[in-house]
């Protein structure tokens, strides 16, 4: 299941979250971090309403759901219930056009929502299709270790790099094999991690600009990055959060 993965832009669009489990299992939050107005519809927990009830893109209902309030939505994130319940949540979005996810509920989601390590605008995501949250959750848990807060600079050079040749560099195929010989990953980290964004980003749009090699020629310049393997948390997978992936 879950086979075509996707980035969701929610700016601006409405999203519902449906009981108390979904909003102490924290659902509610990386919704309005994409930017979504978000309805919570639940009768707890009583602080955590309260907190969001101050949020000035949340709508908090405390009472039990209706159907109508997932009238243009977009998603939807409901908590596990009875399977009757779970059933009529997914039949209201389905009927609606809205995406739902049931928490735990495989056969009642329409999206799983990975496991996310975000570095500023680069978000690294791990899904199992529903089948293991525990996996998705130590896998995050290692890339966390591998991929720490300097790669937010060093997508910062990447990006700046790359607006400053776009408009010398046109044509998508010599700018695609101009970057595969250009990009020094460990180069640019290197230079981040020393707090030298600026010459990082001076040094690779040289590269971009310089005369293309061959093709098939990689430039001495592979975009590789050596990174530690560090060792897979071994904690239990009782202490995976409900739903961390595949039931949102």
């Amino acid at each position: 299941m879950f086979g075509y993965p996707v980035s969701l832009d929610l700016t601006g669009r409405s999203a519902v979250v449906i009981g108390a489990g979904a909003v102490a299992e924290g659902k509610v939050e990386p919704l309005l971090a994409a930017g979504a107005r978000v309805t919570v519809v639940a009768t707890g927990p009583e602080a955590r309403l309260d907190q969001l009830a101050r949020h000035p893109a949340v709508t908090v209902a405390r009472r039990r759901w209706r159907p109508s309030d997932l009238d243009g939505a977009t998603v939807c994130v409901a908590e596990r219930a009875d399977h009757a319940s779970n059933e009529a949540v997914h039949r209201a979005g389905r009927a609606r056009g809205v995406l739902v996810n049931v928490m735990d509920d495989v056969p009642h989601c329409d999206f799983a929502a990975p496991a996310v390590v975000r570095r500023g605008d680069l978000t690294i995501a791990v899904s199992t299709g529903g089948r293991s949250p525990a996996l998705a959750r130590r896998l995050r848990i290692e890339l966390e270790r591998r991929f720490g807060p300097e790669w937010a600079g060093i997508l910062d050079v990447l990006a700046a790099a790359r607006e400053q040749t776009m408009p010398a560099l046109p044509d998508f195929h010599d700018r695609a094999r101009r970057w595969q010989a250009a990009l020094d990953l460990d180069e640019v980290a290197g230079l981040v991690r020393a707090g030298e964004p600026e010459e990082a980003c001076r040094r690779l749009a040289a590269r971009l600009l310089a005369a293309p090699p061959a093709a098939g020629q990689d430039g001495g310049h592979p975009a590789t990055l050596r990174l530690p393997v560090p060792a897979v948390a071994t904690a239990p997978d009782a202490v995976a959060p409900r739903s961390a992936e595949g039931a949102a």
